[in-house]
């Protein structure tokens, strides 16, 4: 087996893994399970998953490698994209449906020029006139090849009567569209209508051999400065798009062995912000969403223990059979923490670390694997229990966990609000597990503090209640389930699911502080008083 320092235990952003350098990398660990064949399904629109579940992982896979004779890219929305947004709104006085239709435009111009050009004349019967005469009169916009890129798409649509003025010439003189555009059609949402369909006519003609599936990441994330409701609107109108572009045109066209769909990856709590209909259906019939939930009697034949489990025996020189690596590495049990169990083993001690995510396992290993190249210097080859429990390891986890709380957060809400609400645990003294009065009376402190101290009070600052959904649905605590068998710990991140996109915490319950967070929050060390 190869030292812990020889270990390469890759990146915990999977976006790494599109740079040529790191593609083989991850070929050799990554674990091809059902989510990436139900990828594969012609009517799944979305990727949902919490932070860290490992969307854009599948999404890097299928864009680094052919699966299935499909042929796959990822896009990023940036920051500078979302201001690229305002700005057109604000220049154009643009409705929700024309966020749509710039979407629309957008999605298929990045279809489009993703194809390979083998696909485009390998079928006599395959008709690639009117796509090339758009080709050139896109390059000829951009005065050079067009960049396959959010950022670049939107330069067009900023100057849509520029740009549709191009394809309309480019389309005569190729033979593929007699007329030219008049003067009153000079309009953006007109040009845009324009361009739209100039696309979709050109794409309903191929005949591919491979399906063409197109990505879109990074909206997990609200950039600094923009707005929560222009940003909704942004995604909304992306969300509309998409839906209506594999619902109502993709399928419509025919006899293409090679389909067309996009996909948008996407947390729980910010699909259900969409406003879609019938959402339970969609996540259910649309949606491939991430659970890579076990329990601690089930784990070693779980998506998480595999995964895990071939990070550490990808690399080895010769093949070993599942669960040898990680046992070589963690081969050590733990003082149980139920009743029913003589000993808890190592993997038990990662998921009650965890929120049983691919991210926070590979966080887990390096941030080992960083304190024993610094501390251990190759005096064992192997993890010990007490790494697990030392001090130095848990504040950077915990750290790394809240990390992660805070990304989520800035979804909605600015970096005050955050600091306002991390005051809030200052008020429990210490307390991991405590009763719904304890929290009020908590809640009641903080709440004084609050408005002492600042004049925007957030949202979810505003009742006792809506505060516990809050420290719910970010997975900071859960709530106790009493029954005369053993307690059930009902964590947000195990409740949700297809079914239940949104899971209620219970009131006038018991609440458990996650564990991975003590040091971060500084509790689970009553002070004397309390205790």
């Amino acid at each position: 087996m190869k030292t812990i320092s020889e270990l390469n235990l890759g990146f915990s952003d999977a976006e790494n893994y599109q740079r040529r350098e790191n593609k083989d990398l991850f070929n050799s660990i990554f674990v091809k399970n059902e989510f990436l064949d139900d990828l594969m399904r012609p009517q799944t629109f979305f990727l949902i998953g919490e932070k860290g579940t490992g969307k854009t992982a599948y999404a890097v896979y299928l864009s680094n490698n052919n699966y299935k004779d499909t042929n796959s890219s990822l896009k990023y929305i940036r920051e500078t994209d979302y201001n690229k947004f305002v700005e057109l709104k604000k220049s154009n006085n643009l409705q929700l449906s024309d966020y749509t239709s710039i979407w629309k435009v957008i999605l298929l111009l990045l279809l489009a020029r993703n194809i390979e050009p083998k696909e485009l004349d390998h079928n006599p019967f395959s008709k690639s006139g009117r796509l090339k005469a758009l080709y050139t009169a896109i390059d000829e916009y951009y005065q050079g090849a067009f960049s396959p890129e959010i950022l670049y798409a939107l330069e067009l649509v900023e100057n849509t009567k520029v740009a549709a003025e191009l394809v309309a010439k480019n389309l005569k003189i190729s033979g593929e569209e007699g007329s030219a555009l008049t003067s009153k059609e000079s309009r953006f949402q007109v040009n845009l209508l324009y361009i739209e369909n100039q696309f979709e006519r050109a794409l309903h003609d191929l005949k591919l051999k491979n399906n063409q599936i197109l990505f879109i990441d990074g909206i997990d994330i609200r950039p600094y400065g923009i707005e929560y409701k222009d940003y909704l609107e942004c995604i909304k109108g992306l969300a509309n798009a998409l839906w209506s572009l594999n619902n109502d045109f993709f399928p419509k066209v025919k006899d293409s062995k090679g389909r067309f769909r996009v996909i948008l990856l996407l947390r729980p709590d910010i699909f259900n912000s969409l406003g879609l209909q019938n959402t339970t259906n969609k996540v259910r019939d649309n949606s491939v969403y991430l659970d890579w939930r076990t329990t601690y009697p089930g784990y070693r034949t779980s998506r998480l223990f595999a995964l895990s489990d071939r990070l550490l025996s990808s690399q080895q020189i010769e093949t070993i059979q599942p669960g040898v690596a990680w046992d070589y590495y963690f081969p050590w049990t733990a003082p149980s923490t139920s009743t029913k169990r003589d000993s808890d083993e190592s993997f038990m001690k990662v998921l009650r670390l965890s929120y049983s995510r691919p991210r926070d396992v590979i966080s887990i290993l390096q941030i080992l694997q960083d304190e024993f190249k610094e501390k251990r210097k190759e005096v064992s080859k192997v993890f010990a229990e007490e790494d697990l429990r030392s001090n130095d390891f848990l504040n950077k986890f915990s750290e790394y966990l809240m990390g992660g709380i805070k990304d989520q957060l800035s979804f909605y809400y600015n970096d005050k609000d955050y600091e306002m609400f991390l005051k809030f645990f200052t008020f429990l003294e210490g307390k991991p597990e405590f009763s719904y009065t304890v929290y009020k009376s908590a809640y009641d402190k903080f709440t004084e503090y609050v408005i002492d101290h600042h004049t925007d009070i957030p949202e979810f600052v505003e009742t006792n209640d809506k505060f516990l959904q809050f420290l719910y649905d970010t997975n900071i605590l859960c709530h106790i389930e009493d029954t005369d068998d053993i307690p059930l710990f009902r964590w947000c991140y195990r409740e949700r699911g297809p079914s239940n996109i949104a899971p209620k915490v219970n009131l006038d319950s018991r609440y458990r502080i996650h564990y991975g967070l003590y040091k971060a929050l500084n509790v689970g060390n009553l002070k004397k008083k309390n205790k």
